[in-house]
């Protein structure tokens, strides 16, 4: 018989271990530039403002002596910071007296446009009538006009018809230059919306009356508060126009951009502390705008640019 001879056995080597990317290591370092440039940019703006928040906390004399920045030195220094530029400000009757101006101005232009830009919308995106596309394209071609080019031709039929100084004659001017964006933002959104929503409504019966304020309007939240939000914002921070349309003779019709610059010319060399404190009051009201909408603003923006 002849033997038989086992094989020898070879040691199996351990595969080597394949490398597996994470896809959320790679997704986060994928937006770590986004996340430096937002910074970059959060920090560009936040230390102007971190300046001016500083000043309207400090002396006059101070504030001529040494830069904000010198506080830090300083912080828990109860003889570095005061109140009074703020008392100052809040006192002043002018002051009062422009911010309520201020609110009987925004409120009009802000409601005005977004309701006529509504309606027309909702006619641009489900209506069909002869030259809708060439009106929306006029439309859309005044958003790039500037408004400066319309100021003098205004002004001039706002004294032909004697509402040159009047509130009214200024909600009609922000309704004018707010109305292109606002038609353009709508549009956009109502289009983008599912048709099988509004052939429903048809099938049921629903005119087209019913279908925008049952229908459209509700879905249409998100762009509605973001452009409330910017309008908000624009004419609650115009100067121009409310300097143009409302004028300086008549010091009770002054809204709170227009007090802000006559701060200056009132207080002399105090106003270096007193237009700080003005700006971060008149600051607070936009805020809160701003946040108490936020969550809507970047849908509503957003919304309409893709369709599916």
């Amino acid at each position: 018989m002849t033997a038989v001879t086992e094989a020898p056995q070879v040691e199996a080597k351990p595969a080597r271990a394949r490398r597996v990317k994470d896809p959320q290591n790679s997704f986060r370092a994928s937006r770590t530039p986004a996340y430096v440039a937002v910074g970059i940019i959060t920090l560009i703006w936040v230390i102007p403002a971190l300046g001016i928040l500083i000043s309207s906390f400090r002396d006059p004399q101070a504030i001529r002596a040494t830069g904000w920045w010198t506080v830090f030195d300083e912080l828990f220094d109860a003889g570095t910071w005061t109140l009074q530029n703020y008392e100052t400000v809040l006192r002043g009757e002018g002051f009062a007296n422009a911010f309520v101006n201020s609110l009987a101005v925004t409120i009009p232009s802000v409601v005005i446009p977004i309701t006529v830009a509504a309606f027309a919308a909702y006619a641009f995106a489900w209506m069909n009538f002869p030259g809708r596309t060439a009106l929306f394209a006029l439309v859309v071609g005044l958003i790039v006009v500037p408004l400066q080019m319309a100021l003098i031709p205004i002004l001039r039929i706002y004294v032909d018809l004697g509402v040159t100084g009047s509130f009214p004659g200024l909600w009609l001017a922000h309704t004018g230059f707010g109305l292109p964006l606002a038609v353009y933002l709508l549009r956009n959104y109502m289009g983008s919306l599912p048709s099988s929503i509004i052939e429903s409504a048809e099938v049921d019966g629903a005119d087209h009356f019913k279908i925008f304020t049952r229908l459209i309007l509700p879905l249409s939240t998100p762009v509605l508060a973001a452009f409330a939000t910017l309008q908000f914002l624009w004419v609650w921070n115009d100067y121009l126009v409310a300097l143009v349309f409302l004028g300086v003779a008549a010091p009770q019709n002054n809204v709170l951009t227009v007090e802000l610059a006559g701060l200056a010319g009132q207080f002399g060399e105090g106003a270096v502390s007193l237009l700080p404190a003005a700006a971060f009051v008149s600051m607070v009201l936009p805020l809160v705008v701003f946040f108490l909408l936020q969550r809507y603003f970047v849908r509503g923006l957003t919304a309409g640019a893709v369709k599916g």
